[in-house]
C-alpha cells in the first residue's frame, strides 16, 4: 500500500496567514450605529466610541472616519454660512449636507457588511 496516501497532509506554512478576524456581529453593529448616529448627532457618537471602545479595533477604525468626516462636515459648514454673505453659501450648505447624509448612509451599509468605509475627501485629523 502506499503510506503517502494515508498521512494527513502538512500545513503549507508558505501561504500567507490572514492575521485579521472579520469583525464580530456586535462590532459591525456598533460601527453602523456610530455612522447612523453621526447624521443627526454630527461629531459625538464618534467621539464617544473613539473614547469608550478602545478594545476593538474595527469600532475604533469606523468611529476615527465618522469623527474625521463629522469635524469636516462642520468646518465645511462654516465656510457655507460665512460666504452666505455672497449669497453662494446656501448652495455650499445644501450640498455639504447632502454629502453628508449621502456618507453617513454609505459607511453605515459598509460597517453593516463588516467592511471598512473611507470617506473620499474628509481631512484625516485623528490618525
Amino acid at each position: 500500500m502506499n503510506q503517502e496516501a494515508n498521512t494527513t497532509p502538512a500545513i503549507d506554512t508558505n501561504q500567507p496567514q490572514n492575521d485579521k478576524q472579520p469583525p464580530s456581529q456586535d462590532s459591525k453593529n456598533l460601527a453602523l450605529l456610530c455612522w447612523l448616529g453621526s447624521i443627526l448627532l454630527g461629531f459625538i457618537p464618534g467621539l464617544a466610541f473613539y473614547l469608550v471602545k478602545k478594545d476593538d479595533e474595527y469600532i475604533q477604525d469606523q468611529a476615527k472616519e465618522a469623527l474625521n468626516w463629522s469635524i469636516t462636515f462642520v468646518l465645511l459648514l462654516i465656510i457655507g454660512k460665512i460666504l452666505t454673505i455672497v449669497l453662494v453659501g446656501l448652495l455650499i450648505i445644501a450640498a455639504v449636507w447632502l454629502c453628508h447624509i449621502l456618507f453617513c448612509v454609505m459607511g453605515a451599509v459598509a460597517t453593516s457588511d463588516g467592511k471598512t468605509f473611507r470617506v473620499p475627501f474628509a481631512l484625516r485629523l485623528i490618525k
